[in-house]
């Protein structure tokens, strides 16, 4: 924000001082215009001295006061936007930024097209606003786009030198672009404050704030775009010796990052390449590779295990992500198989045995189990068994048993074996049904 005001207060007197005559000399010009003048006439003497002595009187402060006196005894005088200029100058000297931002606000109320002015105005309220003013938060967002509406218009000014010209029109649109960057990051238009923080970026590229709040408009939305990384990196280099503001940029983007990643390796590579770039390496988001998904993991426990050798659990999780891709549907059809080789001896099924299963749910003929640690914890079934003979008493609810059968199907989602041919070993199987008095009493009947 110093910056900001020594930059447009010492830009907004140079061409104004040499625009006031004597009287008598020149053509009279329209106040209140931010725009080419005309040498301006005062016609009263008395005026006239007032302001010349105003404007050289030495110490900053003092001519502050002597030009607030000047524009009170002559609140109408052709020179008043020269004056209030000339009283914000004197303010900057004597290091009254807030007296400087007063002004410049005068000065817009009474000359909404002072389009300096309003850069100042707009630079201080996004400074308000970033300290959480709600209402200051609303009019920088006017004040900006009013700004890059005007902009595109603004003449250059008699005197000004078509680089001087150039320099101050670059800086005005850093702020105005800067500003509405911010506003738009405030409401979460994610894509407008990229566009708007590119071009405020492009035109200031030392920037602090606003390289990094484009690296925050890159990595907010879903899907990320992954040069957000590069600019917060770049953000760190520009904090310099603001451990306050390295601390808290690093902490957000390396959190960011470790979430895409699943890890923090390269990080530091990015941050030490960004300090000597201009601008993301075309590489970068083919070097900064995302986190496997489970999808990427099941595939991946096939491609590096023998999936004879995998756990239950193991299984379980690459069969149930057979229909995120061909590949995941190649490593459940290879699971599938071990499975089903080690039920088998030549032609002959051979049962599997499962140990300590937790009882869910359970009748005389099928049984509902959690093989898992996972799934015996959140009590959720993962097999169903389908009992070769029926039992006299079926297992209670949260019982542990031993089961014995052919896995012989599975449901990916939610996922769930099948088994068949079970057997509850240690369970007393129920009474086979006899018609031996019914066939007596039909004997009998018969003779």
């Amino acid at each position: 924000m110093n910056k900001v005001l020594v930059t447009f207060v010492l830009a907004l007197t140079t061409f104004s001082t040499a625009a006031v005559m004597a009287q008598g000399s020149g053509a009279s010009a329209q106040p209140g215009q931010d725009q080419p003048t005309s040498k301006k006439q005062i016609q009263d003497p008395a005026e006239y001295n007032a302001y010349i002595a105003a404007l050289n009187t030495q110490d900053p402060a003092q001519r502050a006061e002597a030009m607030a006196a000047f524009l009170t005894q002559y609140p109408k005088s052709i020179v008043r936007l020269d004056a209030q200029e000339q009283e914000m100058a004197a303010y900057q000297g004597a290091k009254n930024p807030a007296k400087v931002v007063e002004i410049a606000q005068t000065i817009v109320q009474e000359n909404p097209n002072h389009i300096r002015a309003r850069a100042i105005v707009t630079a201080s309220e996004r400074s308000s606003a970033s300290n959480g003013n709600v209402p200051a938060l609303k009019q920088t967002c006017d004040d900006a786009q009013k700004g890059l509406q005007a902009l595109p218009g603004w003449p250059k000014e008699e005197g000004m030198s078509e680089a001087e010209f150039e320099k101050l029109k670059n800086e005005m649109a850093d702020i105005f672009n800067g500003s509405a960057g911010f506003c738009a990051l405030q409401s979460k238009d994610y894509a407008g404050a990229k566009t708007y923080y590119l071009k405020a970026v492009q035109l200031d590229p030392s920037n602090m704030q606003d390289t990094f709040q484009l690296a925050v408009a890159d990595l907010e939305p879903n899907p990320m775009d992954l040069n957000g990384f590069w600019y917060a990196a770049k953000a760190v280099n520009l904090a310099g010796n603001n451990g306050d503001a390295v601390k808290s940029i690093a902490g957000y983007a390396k959190a960011k990052y470790k979430n895409y990643t699943g890890t923090y390796d390269g990080w530091d590579q990015l941050v030490a390449g960004a300090a000597t770039e201009n601008a993301p390496p075309p590489n970068l988001t083919a070097s900064i590779k995302p986190k496997p998904t489970p999808c990427d993991i099941a595939v991946d426990a096939v491609k590096k295990n023998d999936p004879a050798t995998l756990s239950f659990s193991d299984w379980e999780f690459v069969l149930s992500h057979s229909a995120c891709s061909p590949a995941n549907k190649d490593a459940a059809d290879k699971v599938w198989q071990a499975i089903q080789s080690k039920q088998k001896s030549g032609e002959t099924d051979v049962k599997l045995k499962l140990p300590s299963v937790l009882v869910i749910s359970a009748t005389k003929t099928t049984l509902q189990a959690a093989i898992t640690e996972e799934n015996q914890q959140a009590k959720k079934a993962d097999l169903v068994v389908n009992l070769e003979k029926p039992v006299l008493r079926p297992p209670a609810a949260g019982s542990t048993v031993d089961v014995v059968g052919v896995l012989a199907n599975y449901t990916p989602e939610p996922f769930t074996f099948t088994m068949e041919k079970g057997d509850l070993p240690g369970v007393k199987p129920a009474p086979k049904k006899t018609v031996h008095h019914a066939q007596t009493a039909h004997k009998h009947k018969a003779s």
